[in-house]
């Protein structure tokens, strides 16, 4: 369907000027806006394009024949390509012109491109990344405030699901509130993100006072903060808690931002973050059945530096097998970075009601509990993991339904 825009008058094209039809892209991202293109002129290798708004840009034919959205070149239900770029005969242009405000591309071998004009603004070439939803991760900050929402406003989806989203991303803590406690509410909010992922414990994962445990959490004992499953390649990245009884004498949660604490033992002491940042050491887990590995760092940086992930769990750490003279170092940059860690301001404390869910990003919120007695009261919570990735990109398909409903309102 075309969709109808308008635009003020332009003097090098009236015609194209005054109004555009939107062309489909096979894109689910909106591009209705945008002012019509006015020219489009090309040489052997690149096409010149200007829009009634005064933007300008050059585009590679190539890219432009890569492009193409129709149903040759692009799957009529998957919208995946299916066109190939090695046939050099298809990259010549016979004719291109404005049409309805939009791009025509008419190639030597005869095929027709069409290409809509808001959707050829978003894409001019740029050093800017493209714009996303998915806002950056954000240390604490002293006195931080998780975000809560209730469970069925969340469940409901719109606003309130894409905010918690967006908490959960920025902040990698968030919290829903009011559920329901009749069991399994947590693979319904599992269901609105993605699959489960699994490990060694199983996929969902029933956190109580067991009396043969192979976990220290399926005790009562006080846990201190840590990360879960470190001693795997890809530790697992969203964890989520969903509580159906506390009611036992203790066992308050625990949560700290490693990657704030991080951030301040990289200020106090830049040697010791730099020797957690650049020193594998081993992580395990085993029991009669399971035995998995992995030599890592403490601290993990991107390419700017940046802290994205901390690997800190004092029991599946591994003996640590470091030359002699880097031992001594590497304990003394461990127990400043645990220091740091137990400070107060570092810490958020809750008392997780029934019906209450927090989820976290496990590779830099830690997570522990105080003791509890399990003969004074019911403490039950289930857990599980899902991947990052689709977390992101729940809050891409939230946004974009809630951008396609204001498009329709107005």
């Amino acid at each position: 369907m075309e969709t109808l825009i308008a635009s003020a008058p332009d003097t090098q094209d009236t015609e194209a000027s005054q109004a555009r039809h939107q062309w489909d892209m096979k894109e689910y991202l909106p591009h209705h806006e945008g002012a019509p293109l006015v020219k489009a002129d090309h040489d052997e290798t690149l096409a010149s394009l200007a829009w009634a708004s005064g933007e300008q840009t050059q585009l590679p034919l190539i890219w432009l024949r890569d492009h193409c959205a129709c149903d040759l070149c692009r799957h009529p239900q998957t919208f995946e390509r299916t066109f190939m770029l090695m046939d050099d005969a298809a990259l010549a242009v016979h004719q291109m012109r404005v049409e309805q405000g939009n791009l025509v591309v008419v190639w030597q071998d005869g095929h027709t491109s069409r290409f809509d004009a808001g959707w050829l603004l978003q894409r001019r070439p740029s050093d800017a990344p493209p714009a996303t939803p998915v806002p950056a991760s954000q240390a604490w900050q002293q006195g931080h405030k998780p975000h809560v929402t209730a469970f069925a406003d969340y469940m409901a989806g719109g606003q309130a699901r894409l905010g918690w989203l967006e908490a959960l991303c920025r902040d990698g803590f968030a919290i829903l509130d009011a559920g329901p406690t009749a069991g399994g509410e947590i693979d319904q909010v599992a269901a609105t993100i993605g699959p489960i992922r699994a490990t060694n414990f199983g996929g969902r994962f029933e956190v109580f006072s067991k009396q043969a445990p192979n976990n220290a959490a399926y005790t009562p004992i006080a846990l201190e903060l840590h990360t879960d499953l470190p001693n795997w390649r890809q530790p697992p990245d969203i964890q989520m808690l969903y509580c159906l009884a506390n009611e036992a004498e203790g066992g308050d949660s625990i949560f700290g931002d490693g990657m704030a604490v991080a951030e301040a033992l990289r200020e106090r002491d830049p040697q010791a973050f730099r020797l957690l940042a650049e020193t594998p050491v081993d992580f395990r887990f085993a029991d009669e059945t399971t035995d998995l590995v992995v030599r890592e760092p403490v601290i993990h940086l991107d390419a700017n530096d940046k802290v994205i992930e901390v690997r800190f769990n004092n029991w599946i750490r591994d003996s640590l097998r470091l030359p002699l003279e880097q031992m001594q170092a590497w304990y003394s940059a461990y127990r400043q970075y645990w220091s740091i860690l137990r400070e107060p301001a570092f810490r958020l404390h809750l008392k997780l009601e029934a019906g209450q869910m927090v989820a976290f990003d496990n590779r830099r919120v830690m997570h522990g509990r105080k003791s509890f007695d399990p003969t004074t009261g019911r403490r039950h919570l289930q857990g599980c993991y899902v991947d990052y990735d689709m977390v992101e990109s729940a809050l891409r398909v939230t946004a974009r339904q809630l951008a396609g409903a204001n498009l329709t309102q107005s």
